[in-house]
Order: structure tokens, then sequence, then C-alpha cells
């Protein structure tokens, strides 16, 4: 397997945003295995935002990222072209609200991110395997996903304007054998002269003029002084927009990508369709399963016991970077006659423990913490999104942020089907088991 990558150094670029006139500055900086990609809003007290697709808000025409009050808007561009250069963890730390625009293309971000250098990580780099076509739509547009022999990710674009100036254009990307750089990246955002107008008269863009923004006039041919950088520009971008969407997964996909019109949104949803679909798998695998993960291996490995054992069978460990868990919750649960007789629902707190749990089996993995106990320290960034009743399914996922020899440091998230209901991080203090 590939090892994970970052960057060598820090590195800084600077502008106003595509929707916001105020001047960020933005630093690339390096970091360690299994970070990802996590954006730190500087003013405003450091607040990290993982750039992942449950932590994507709605906003129109772009991909924005929120994490309690924070949020990073336009985030596509600087995620595609660390997509294509096969970065797997970065720290991003922008002191204002959107990621500056630059030229309106992923070319300054694959510039500076080139200037920063490149650093092996200690862990592999694992990708996504698509294993079963996954399609969503919305009206006439579609994207789909489908497996692939090919060793990574290809994508075929087509654009359909109609009769309009921009018309008919197919785009494909081959990551193993094409140039990003030279085929994708240069490409800007764009839109109609009929669509800039609009965005005037609602007031969005006020600090750019066609001199700064590609805008296509009715014969086709860009306004101002400026000239395209490919006759099919537009569906360039939109493939540049796509890879960059994609990234939202957290990791690579391995497989085939067909889009139809497609944007942020469309986009959005295939990832999480393609989250869903492996969650699905693993548990399809669960006979294949070593017996030290069912639970007579659980009693093995954690010193809860009924009532207080929330996780019923451990379906997969990945060293000591993620485990994978499930807890069946039925309506003999002793916590129902009481929360609520009436209305049953999984108190939120337990829920939280059962993600905890999973962590202790995760950090029990680590030679460095055998003989000692996991006790709880502190939980950040609680999130209860879905009320948990008789007959749902926890999938349950804990992520290692750090180990250590006296703390551990752990991201948990658990999901009823599709849906997340909930997540944490959750840090522990080691202590002697006697």
């Amino acid at each position: 397997m590939q090892p994970q990558q970052t960057i060598d150094k820090p590195v800084t670029i600077s502008g106003p945003g595509l929707f916001n006139p105020q001047v960020v500055n933005l630093v690339f900086k390096p970091a360690p295995a299994n970070h990802g990609l996590v954006f730190v809003r500087t003013d405003l007290k450091g607040e990290a935002i993982p750039a992942l697709v449950s932590r994507v808000v709605k906003r129109p025409r772009r991909s924005a990222i929120k994490q309690g009050e924070a949020s990073v808007d336009t985030v596509e561009h600087l995620l595609s072209a660390a997509a294509a250069l096969r970065l797997d963890n970065l720290l991003i730390e922008v002191d204002g609200p959107e990621v500056p625009v630059m030229d309106g293309s992923a070319l300054p971000f694959v510039e500076a991110l080139e200037q920063a250098g490149r650093a092996d990580n200690d862990a592999p780099r694992r990708p996504l395997v698509i294993t079963e076509p996954v399609i969503v739509r919305d009206g006439d547009s579609v994207v789909a996903a489908t497996p692939s022999d090919e060793p990574e990710m290809t994508l075929l674009y087509e654009l359909d304007y109609g009769e309009g100036p921009i018309g008919r254009q197919l785009v494909s990307f081959d990551f193993n054998k094409d140039d990003y750089k030279k085929q994708i990246a240069p490409s800007r955002t764009f839109s109609t002269k009929a669509e800039a107008e609009q965005a005037k008269a609602a007031g969005l863009f006020p600090h750019l003029t066609e001199d700064d923004a590609l805008v296509i006039g009715t014969d086709g041919r860009p306004l101002g002084n400026n000239s395209f950088r490919f006759d099919d520009e537009p569906v360039r971008h939109k493939m540049l927009d796509l890879i960059g969407d994609l990234y939202l997964l957290g990791a690579p996909i391995q497989g085939r990508i067909v889009a139809y019109k497609s944007g942020h949104a469309l986009n959005q949803l295939l990832v999480k369709k393609l989250i869903a679909q492996h969650r699905r798998q693993t548990l399809r695998e669960l006979g294949r399963s070593a017996e030290e993960l069912d639970i007579r291996g659980l009693f093995r490995m954690m010193p809860h016991r009924y009532p207080m054992l929330l996780v019923d069978r451990v379906i997969e460990i990945d060293g000591e970077r993620r485990a994978v868990g499930i807890k069946n919750v039925t309506i003999n649960e002793p916590f129902f006659q009481g929360h609520y007789p009436n209305t049953p629902i999984m108190p939120g707190v337990l829920v939280v423990e059962a993600m905890a749990q999973l962590s202790g089996v995760l950090i029990g993995q680590s030679l460095s913490q055998v003989g000692k106990l996991p006790v709880l320290l502190s939980l950040d960034r609680v999130k209860l999104r879905k009320p948990v009743t008789p007959g749902d399914q926890l999938f349950l996922e804990a992520e290692a942020v750090k180990i250590r020899a006296r703390l551990a440091h752990m991201r948990c998230r658990a999901y009823v089907g599709e849906e997340l209901a909930a997540e944490a991080e959750v840090k522990f203090m080691m202590v002697d088991d006697d």
C-alpha cells in the first residue's frame, strides 16, 4: 500500500473569497497520519472543522463545512487540488469565513502545495473501493459511481446547457494517467451573462468584475478582457468541482464516476451514499469476522458487564487506527422502563457511552496500553442528531486521533442506517488496571 502523505513545510496564500470580499490568509501546515484535512478558524479561537461530508452545510453554488459556530465556505477548489496531489493530512488555518478564490481555479492551490514539498506519513493510504453501482438523481441531473478495475478513480462529466452560449461539453479524467495540473486545475469558475446579472441584482459578488471572473456572453465568448484557457473550460471546471466534492469522503476512491449536469449538492449526496454502501458491506461481512470479535471476545477485552456493556460485536479493527462495532437496541433494554415508558428513547449519554466503550477496545490494541484501563477524561463536540429507539441498530465507529502512554484522544460517530445519530471527541486517561 502507498503511505499517506502530507506536506513538508507550511505555505501561505491570501486573497478575497468568491462570495465574501474579505481578504483571508490561508496557511497550509503538515499534519500527522490519520489526521485528515482539517480547517481551523484562527479568528474564532481555533475552532477546527474536518473537511468531511458530515460537516457540510447548505450553501448555494458552493461547498461549505461547519463545526459549532465556525464555518468555511467554497472549499471545493482547495479539496480538488489536495485530492489530485494525493494529500491525505493537512492542517489548514484560515482567518476568515471563506477560502480565497484566487483566480477562480485550483491552480494556485496546486502550486502552493507543490511549493510546500511532500512528506510521507507513517500509515497506509486506504481508498474506498466501489463494489456496487450507486446512482443519485435530481431531475435530469445524475451522478453515478460504479466498480472499476483501474487502480485509481476515473471520471466522466457531461455539461449540457442546451442551445445556450455554452452548449454541450464532455470531458474525462483518469487519476492514473492524466495530468490534473495541466488539464483540469487551470479551469475557472464561470457563469453566463444572464446568471451574472441575476447574481449582481441579488447583491452577490460586489467585488468582482468581468475581468476578474469568467463570464460568458450570449455569443459564447468571455466578456471583459478575459479569454478561455480551454475551448471547453466550463466542463473542465465542473470536473474540478466534482473531484473536490468527492474528497469530502475523507479518503480516495477506487471506481468510475459518471456525472451529467451534477452540482455540489448532488455530488455530496453521492458521497453520503458511498459511505452508507461501505457500511452495509462491512455488516454483510460479519460472518467472516474472527471469533475474538464476537461477544465472548468482548468479555475478554472489556471490563463492562450487564447492564452497562453497550457493544454487542466488534466487526472491524484496523490496527490502532479504527474500530467498527454494533449495538442492537431492543425494547428489553433496562433503561427503556423509565426513559420513557410511553415514548422509549435510548438516553443520549448511553449512545455516547457505547462510542466510548468501542474506543476502549481500539485503545486496547496498542501494546503500550497493555495492563492499562482507559478512564473517561473529557467529551468535546458532542452532537446528538437523531433519536435512537427500540429496533434500531447502532453502527459505531471510533478513530484514533492520538494514543499516548497516559492519554488517548478518539473521534467517534454512531449511525442508524444512513443517518448520523451522534458524534463526539472523547479523551481518556490511562490508569493501571490494578
